[in-house]
């Protein structure tokens, strides 16, 4: 059994950081009943591979590394280059399509985030 189990660690190793390996050392350490430790290492893989693709599957996460900061990054730069002109900096607005879409994408986006939350608070 455990040699099924170990592609699936290296790889959940590799893009976890090695937090599962460190769970699965714990296991094989402290128990002793062989049948057992399999069965509970391969529940353990199993949620924690199921956790990780729930969140890699969320928008959250990736939608504001790939898409918000470096847009709010662009934002307070160019506000920062309109507050204080006499350094002589300069940071181009987005090109004509692109900064309406990026205005329309985050009201979206936070509509939809305020909407949610508005939403969870009616139902409690």
């Amino acid at each position: 059994m455990s040699f099924l189990l170990k592609p699936f660690t290296w790889l959940a190793g590799i893009l976890t950081g090695g937090t599962l390996d460190k769970l699965l050392d714990t296991i094989e350490k402290r128990m002793d009943n062989e049948v057992l430790k399999e069965e509970i290492k391969a529940e353990v893989t199993k949620v924690y591979i199921t956790a990780k693709t729930q969140l890699m599957a969320g928008r959250t996460w990736w939608f504001q590394l790939f898409f918000i900061v470096p847009l709010g990054v662009h934002w307070a730069a160019l506000n920062w280059v309109s507050a204080f002109p006499q350094y002589g900096w300069t940071v181009h607005p987005l090109p004509a399509p692109f900064d309406e879409w990026a205005g329309e994408i985050l009201l979206a986006v936070f509509a939809i985030d305020g909407a949610k939350s508005l939403i969870g608070r009616w139902k409690q």
